[in-house]
């Protein structure tokens, strides 16, 4: 291996970027885009422990249904990644809008899939279905989150990605609550258990992605220097900053879907809050409510612009609509807890003071101590230990993203390729987690997987970051 040197900022970096423009249209028709697989992704969370009831499946069994989801993240990476260094980028040939176009239809695809896999109440057809919904999801990621993070200025990419982040997490967050009320309470009625109440679901899912996909066509989004232009090359293997980033979207990604698949089964647990799934939902709810709440602090803490008077004024607008909402839905008491994690989460913002790569560290850090006290806690201390996990998940994955591909100039889609495939580590930890669980008979200890996870992160965020090539 070469020494290692400074990047320098060359003309060709800013290949593959767009010059200074308001694109706010572009980016709100994009945004549309991380909603919806947020709300798909955490749709898995419900179809866990209802297909665990209907197949009668052990923990690590259940969990394959990460494992056929993220897996596929990794095979339509590395198919995508072997046909750009041998035959060039793909999406850089074809254009960021229609990657997302193909993505949105193969999704739509995969949703409907699901409706002959109820029918002929096969696992391993949910299983199928998964993959091919997650396929386009995919190309989803690796087109959408690059676009973001060059639409616009390069010193405002960590704000932007958050900000449709944030969007991603409003899906995440409304899952649980009405993916739980058609999946769990429809199916009460039912003499026995079956597999016929995830039919609508996602028969409205397919539905919604094809109306997104009609909507992007229509759209005039701006064109990216470089498109049509083809290298076949693996360019973009030379940043150590991007290897290294490569392993933290591993870790993160499997951290957190492992937290969240295990969630529900969590707060079943009689030593912390003794929940039934249909109450358990709300929690869940609040978990990746949190990662919404965090992502929206993120891109207004992480911007360019505004004075620090502004943002922390449209930081307290934030923390009072919160407030307020969970008030008027729930009771002054999850509201006061609300607001005190808010407080908490804060506070390590405040250090963070704006650097995304500190500000990354000491999220990590956070969460590895919520960890602990998740692991060797009970009842209420444990219980929202876990659940602040998500407010301090929030802004990981957008910032180790565009530190990840900071500086990559035409390499920027297939580093996003390689990103993209790392996803899999949403498919290989909650199994590990999951098979831990199973041979101790200890499902809090088995959250030891996601410490370590966060622990890489946490070195990520301070260490491995920093821009260099190899």
């Amino acid at each position: 291996m070469a020494g290692i040197a400074p990047v320098t900022n060359a003309p060709a970096d800013r290949v593959g970027e767009l010059q200074p423009k308001n694109y706010t249209g572009p980016l709100m028709t994009v945004t549309l885009l991380f909603f919806m697989w947020g709300f798909i992704t955490c749709m898995n969370d419900i179809l866990i422990p209802k297909l665990k009831d209907v197949f009668t499946l052990q923990h690590w069994q259940a969990m394959l249904i990460q494992t056929a989801f993220f897996g596929a993240y990794f095979f339509i990476s590395l198919i995508y990644f072997i046909f750009s260094i041998t035959k060039g980028d793909p999406i850089m040939k074809i254009g960021y809008k229609n990657g997302i176009i193909i993505g949105l239809l193969v999704s739509a695809v995969g949703c409907l899939l699901f409706i002959p896999a109820a029918n002929l109440t096969s696992y391993s057809f949910f299983l199928g279905a998964l993959f091919v919904l997650a396929s386009g999801i995919t190309v989803l990621q690796i087109a959408a989150n690059p676009y973001v993070a060059i639409l616009g200025t390069p010193e405002g990419a960590s704000s932007r990605m958050n900000l449709t982040q944030a969007l991603n997490s409003l899906g995440t967050t409304i899952a649980p609550i009405l993916g739980g009320y058609l999946i769990f309470e429809e199916a009460q009625s039912l003499a026995a258990p079956n597999a016929d109440s995830v039919k609508m679901p996602y028969l409205g899912l397919a539905g919604a992605l094809l109306v997104i996909a009609a909507i992007i066509r229509i759209s005039k989004l701006p064109h990216v220097t470089g498109e049509g232009k083809v290298v076949a090359d693996a360019g973009a293997l030379k940043y150590r900053h991007l290897v290294l980033g490569i392993i933290c979207i591993f870790a993160y990604v499997g951290g957190e879907v492992s937290i969240g698949s295990n969630l529900i089964s969590y707060f079943e647990l009689p030593q912390i809050a003794g929940l039934a799934e249909s109450e358990a939902k709300y929690y869940l709810a609040f978990f990746w409510g949190g990662a919404m709440i965090g992502r929206f602090f993120g891109a207004v803490s992480l911007s360019q612009s505004g004075t620090r008077s502004s943002k922390l004024a449209i930081i307290a607008g934030i923390s009072v609509v919160t407030f307020l909402t969970i008030y008027s839905l729930y009771d002054l008491n999850l509201a006061m807890i609300t607001l005190g994690l808010i407080a908490l989460n804060l506070l390590v913002f405040f250090l963070g003071r704006s650097i995304p790569s500190r500000t990354l560290g000491l999220f990590s850090a956070a969460v590895i101590g919520l960890l602990l006290l998740t692991m060797f806690a009970e009842g209420q201390v444990a219980m929202w230990s876990v659940v602040a996990i998500g407010l301090f998940n929030s802004i990981m994955f957008p910032t180790i993203f565009t530190l990840a591909i900071d500086g990559l100039g035409r390499h920027t889609s297939q580093g996003s390729s390689l990103l993209v495939m790392a996803i899999v580590g949403g498919a290989i930890v909650p199994p590990l987690q999951g098979y831990i669980a199973d041979i101790t008979d200890n499902l809090q200890f088995s959250f030891l997987i996601p410490l370590i996870c966060y622990v890489y992160i946490l070195f990520y965020g301070f260490w491995g970051s920093k821009r260099v090539e190899i």
